[in-house]
């Protein structure tokens, strides 16, 4: 082997070495569920990343839209199977249930009573934060669709993508998790 094919070896090494690092700073999530303690976890793994200087997308799709929604959407322009799902479904994260001990609404109040008393930040606050703090949120294009949620109707700055948005991030992430 000639010196420069070992110097173009290198070279071809070097930069696959770089894009293998590249790929470890990334955190891909699927936020699939709809309860508040889940949204929580996800949030707070998400800001954790964030904090440390990883790069953070976050797919939500089916139940997990609720954690987007704005708490003023209405069922306008929807049509009747897309407003009865509108109506059944919370809105916006004060809305949540718990997985868990929901008893009736009461669990979620009962946890952000005592996260306050802890200073603990409220899941708003901290989807509020990982937005202003670069995390990539992309909502489920087919899942909006089936459910009958429009753009509109989420909050500001949510991306809407299909799968590929989220395997593209996937691809290119050291960690995925699905919550």
């Amino acid at each position: 082997m000639t010196t420069d094919a070992v110097q173009e070896k290198i070279k071809e090494l070097e930069t696959r070495l770089e894009k293998v690092e590249a790929n470890r700073s990334n955190l891909t999530m699927v936020l699939f569920s709809g309860d508040f303690d889940k949204a929580f976890a996800a949030f707070i793994i998400a800001n954790g990343a964030l904090a440390m200087g990883k790069e953070v997308t976050i797919f939500v799709t089916f139940w997990g839209l609720d954690v987007l929604k704005k708490p003023t959407m209405t069922g306008a322009g929807k049509n009747f199977l897309e407003k009865m799902v509108t109506m059944m479904r919370p809105k916006g994260t004060a809305n949540l249930p718990t997985s868990k001990m929901n008893f009736a609404g009461i669990g979620p109040k009962l946890f952000n009573y005592m996260m306050g008393k802890k200073n603990i930040a409220s899941l708003q606050t901290l989807v509020d934060t990982s937005i202003e703090f670069g995390v990539k949120i992309v909502a489920c294009q087919m899942s909006m669709d089936v459910m009958g949620i429009k753009r509109e109707d989420l909050i500001d700055g949510i991306e809407v993508g299909g799968v590929a948005a989220y395997l593209g991030s996937s691809f290119n992430s050291n960690t995925s998790l699905f919550i």
